[in-house]
């Protein structure tokens, strides 16, 4: 089973304005409002590829019950907790460039956290997988994914995803995650640099994360492609499919769920990288997460 767990879940509010300008009323052209946060979107996009997930997490208020009741519209099976506070509303501008404003987030406590253990160490078996996604609220802190993993040491063989920032991610790494997949931008933060680096430079990146204890690693680059370094020693690369970006929000979920996907069905990590790569594309592409039908268009361009 695929478990997805998502700390920081919200509503995103997405708008258009043509030629925004700042300090005066701007009109908006459309809108639309839609469930976010990284664990759903990989749930929703694996839903979508014909596997089976559970979302968990933690919900506040009339904005959370709000999500609960259109990921079940949607038809996701979830089993979130209630907590105080409100979940949070994202506002996504997009006018000449893309602008968005992220909310705070529900009052999640360390008592919240041990609920979910709790609720996980009684849904997890042997052989199936967890995937810890996004931010968390202002009300944990940078170890919160570490801290969760080291409650669930007692379950074994799970296999752990992270797709996270920072110290978020790094502090992980001592638990050997199966997966984690941080974009470029997030790995030159990891390592302090000034420029993003080549593929060269991603590579050896990817490689002390792995050597820290990641088993394998996925470095997204948008419209670059992604780069993949595995633990059978395996440094690999494919290039994204050309197409006009609509949307980058889910496009790195929709990798995770890709991936997952396929190596599933074929455990090939170079299959599970392009099948990703094609996956993440192709929800670039739309302003929704892309179709089955779009993820397979899109691979096809890229053989």
């Amino acid at each position: 089973m695929i478990y997805t767990v998502t700390f920081n879940p919200s509503l995103d509010y997405y708008v258009q304005v043509n030629n925004l300008k700042s300090g005066l009323v701007n009109r908006t052209v459309s809108e639309r409002l839609a469930v976010g946060g990284k664990g759903i979107n990989v749930s929703l996009a694996l839903k979508e590829l014909g596997d089976d997930s559970l979302a968990l997490g933690f919900v506040a208020g009339f904005t959370g019950k709000a999500i609960k009741d259109k990921i079940s519209a949607l038809g996701l099976n979830h089993d979130f907790i209630n907590v105080d506070g409100q979940s949070r509303i994202n506002v996504k501008i997009k006018s000449n460039t893309e602008t968005d404003i992220n909310g705070t987030g529900a009052n999640v406590t360390e008592a919240d956290v041990n609920k979910l253990v709790k609720k996980l160490r009684a849904l997890l078996s042997p052989g199936d997988w967890l995937i810890a996604s996004g931010s968390v609220p202002s009300t944990l802190d940078c170890f919160t994914y570490a801290n969760l993993f080291k409650k669930l040491k007692g379950v074994k063989g799970i296999n752990l995803v992270v797709d996270a920032s920072g110290k978020l991610l790094t502090e992980t790494l001592k638990y050997k995650p199966f997966l984690i997949k941080p974009n470029i931008y997030e790995l030159a933060e990891i390592f302090g640099l000034s420029s993003l680096p080549d593929i060269e430079g991603v590579f050896a990146c990817a490689r002390k994360l792995r050597d820290a204890g990641a088993r394998n690693v996925i470095v997204s680059m948008g419209s670059s492609g992604a780069a993949m370094v595995t633990e059978t020693e395996q440094s690999m690369y494919v290039r994204a499919a050309r197409g006009q970006l609509v949307n980058s929000v889910g496009a790195g979920d929709s990798m995770i769920a890709g991936f997952i996907h396929e190596y599933l069905k074929s455990g090939n990590y170079f299959t599970a990288l392009n099948y990703a790569t094609a996956a993440g594309s192709a929800c670039a592409f739309t302003k929704n997460l892309a179709t089955k039908e779009q993820i397979e268009y899109v691979e096809s361009l890229m053989l």
